[in-house]
């Protein structure tokens, strides 16, 4: 069973760091289309909160936004700073070069339209015996580095092409390998067409709606249930709960992002953990040389956007309990706002044990379970979907799971032709090799701003005369001083790990009070190192960036990846500048990876495969903040006649 959450009754102003509302966005439209600047073929890339101005503003101040404007007839792109008060202005234009900007959803769609109505893209599918262009998918897929010669300045895609055998059918499971369109984004002209030659379409139907396939009998129903309400409660977009405090924001460019995370361990008072936490970006690049695949390399985040791609989720389907939703407001590349109901979506869930002791020489056992707080949502990007969760544990821990599901992005095989690069998955159908990363971007503020980073690791003592028995291990602590030294690789082979200090706070033990970073799945880059995909994203050859606060700097692959010259931006970059990071306002930069090896289990869709992140308290408290936890009301363990002899029988 799940419910609605009461939703409370919203403020008459918005906190400074709240997503900007429909309406906000509307005037900043409104705005932007009265400046003599703008054409009337306007489109739109986004407007975003100005969120290092809303860090220090007040309730009730004039809300600063950043537009993208993009001018096609002017071959003209612009960002714009705004001011959304009481008479709304802009205040600043910086003239962009047009390639730059994100593609929108409405521009892909009319890219897509003018693929279909072009005669020589009908011609290379007649090839292929499809006739219905109207049952024709087209993708317009990020340049990616792969810039034909002969076509300089201009904001250019090309298009992977799938067929459907009906409306219902799911085009994905039916690549047309070979026809590759090249668009100009700005005219929507289809330049030309690229024909590698003719490959069959798979014949097997890809379809897995409900009734397409017959259901397994005996799963009975599994209630959650709530007969008092959940334990949370929520003010506008603030969220208390067990001692946390956050704030739910949203933006155009990460999607869901908190703000001001802060747990408050005994009613001692709330104590600032992280200051702002995203998922700053998505890099998916694929490896092989197929004439469909060799240009696939996203950069989901900056030549997309995850706000306009979330999904609207649906109760008792993506969540389970008594949820609450925030709903969420985005601007099509047409400038017409439009609100994501339920974008976001917070429940509680049984975690399992919290801690538990049995004490054999009395029987008596204390047993706690652990209770989150999941603030989740939903992205689909063309054919994959990703969730991304991020819990709250009663003991102080952080977690960001990502979920990954949808459909593979496929290739068409011939029926005796060698795949090296990727694997079967039907006849036909072969799904290449990739891999999936995500930077999360981390400001954190651990018992305030004054922070370092320190690597933590686990060395055996190289002094025998200290180490008689061979068997002593030290734990090493090596702080990051300089932004040079700043990007970081993970070593499970020596439990390597960060932590984030306070250089001001301290325990009751004389120690920094510290949280504990680990990033629990990682990839690599099996490529050579001046392939397009190696110099387009540098970031991703580390697990962790650690830099100085810039309000410039938002983005871990730069502001525009769109069509950028490869690695001309990005932490990469600003890590040259080697600024002190001992005691300062410390951003880091963590790269969750997750290498796939298709399998065809995951054929036509795919199971969940998940990657994680994870922060925990590292001295932070002064022994386990979770003692207060109630104890189950319905734990009565049988009672055993207390041993006092009972505790030895094993060590632990």
């Amino acid at each position: 069973m799940s419910t609605l959450a009461p939703r409370p009754e919203s403020a008459a102003a918005p906190h400074p760091l709240d997503p900007l509302s429909a309406a906000e966005l509307a005037v900043a439209v409104k705005v932007l289309k009265d400046d003599v600047r703008v054409t009337e073929d306007v489109r739109f890339w986004g407007v975003a909160l100005d969120e290092h101005h809303a860090r220090t503003a007040r309730t009730g101040d004039a809300r600063r936004a950043r537009a993208v404007v993009i001018c096609p007839s002017a071959h003209l792109g612009y960002e714009v700073d705004l001011e959304l008060g009481a008479e709304p202005r802009t205040t600043a234009w910086r003239e962009l070069d047009v390639r730059s900007p994100g593609c929108s959803s409405e521009e892909a769609r009319q890219a897509a339209a003018a693929c279909r109505a072009d005669p020589r893209f009908r011609e290379a599918l007649a090839l292929r015996g499809i006739h219905d262009v109207s049952l024709v998918m087209v993708d317009p897929e990020s340049i990616g580095g792969f810039e034909p010669p002969g076509h300089p300045g201009r904001r250019l895609t090309w298009g992977s092409v799938w067929h459907r055998e009906s409306e219902d059918d799911n085009g994905y499971a039916r690549p047309v390998q070979g026809v590759v369109p090249i668009i100009d984004m700005e005219s929507m002209e289809v330049l030309y067409i690229e024909d590698h030659g003719v490959v069959p379409l798979s014949g097997e139907s890809g379809v897995f709606s409900a009734g397409s396939v017959r259901e397994r009998a005996g799963l009975r129903p599994l209630e959650v249930v709530q007969p008092e309400g959940p334990s949370f409660t929520v003010t506008g977009q603030r969220v208390d709960w067990q001692g946390w405090s956050v704030r739910v924001g949203f933006s155009h460019r990460e999607g869901l992002v908190l703000h001001d995370l802060s747990f408050d361990a005994g009613g001692r008072g709330p104590r600032e953990v992280i200051r702002r936490a995203s998922v700053n970006e998505m890099y998916v690049p694929y490896f092989d040389t197929a004439s469909t695949q060799y240009r696939k390399n996203f950069f989901d985040w900056g030549e997309y956007g995850a706000g306009p791609l979330t999904n609207s989720l649906a109760l008792g389907c993506d969540c389970l309990g008594v949820i609450h939703y925030f709903d969420a407001a985005v601007l099509g590349g047409d400038g017409v706002p439009r609100v994501i109901p339920n974008a976001v979506c917070m429940h509680e869930e049984d975690d399992g044990i919290l801690w538990k002791h049995h004490d054999g020489r009395t029987g008596r056992t204390e047993v706690r379970r652990s209770r989150r707080l999941i603030i989740s949502t939903f992205a689909t990007v063309a054919n994959y979907d990703y969730g991304f969760y991020w819990s709250l544990y009663q003991d102080g821990s952080v977690m960001l799971e990502i979920k990954m599901t949808g459909i593979l992005s496929a290739t068409g095989v011939t029926e005796d032709e060698e795949t090296p690069y990727a694997r079967r998955v039907a006849p036909n159908v072969a799904v290449t090799n990739h891999q999936h990363f995500f930077a999360v971007r981390l400001d954190m503020a651990v018992d305030g701003t004054a922070n370092r980073l320190v690597e933590v690791t686990a060395e055996h003592e190289s002094d025998p005369a200290l180490d008689p028995y061979g068997n002593a291990a030290r734990t090493v602590l090596r702080p990051v001083l300089s932004e040079a030294e700043g990007g970081r690789s993970t070593d499970p082979s020596r439990a390597l790990h960060w932590r984030v200090e306070s250089t001001e706070a301290r325990n009751r033990m004389g120690e920094p009070t510290a949280y504990r970073v680990h990033v629990e799945n990682t990839a690599v880059l099996p490529v050579r190192p001046d392939s397009v995909c190696a110099r387009r994203a540098p970031f991703v050859a580390k697990q962790l960036w650690a830099t100085e606060y810039d309000p410039a700097r938002r983005f871990v692959a730069g502001e525009y990846p769109n069509q950028a010259e490869p690695g001309a931006d990005g932490v990469h970059r600003w890590q040259e500048e080697d600024r002190a990071l001992d005691g300062t306002e410390l951003v880091l930069w963590a790269t969750v990876g997750s290498h796939h090896f298709p399998r065809p289990e995951e054929w036509p869709v795919m199971p969940v495969a998940r990657a994680r992140l994870r922060l925990e308290p590292d001295g932070f408290f002064d022994r386990n903040p979770a003692l207060d936890v109630p104890a189950p009301v319905s734990c009565h363990p049988p009672a055993t006649a207390p041993d006092p002899d009972s505790g030895h029988c094993c060590a632990g």
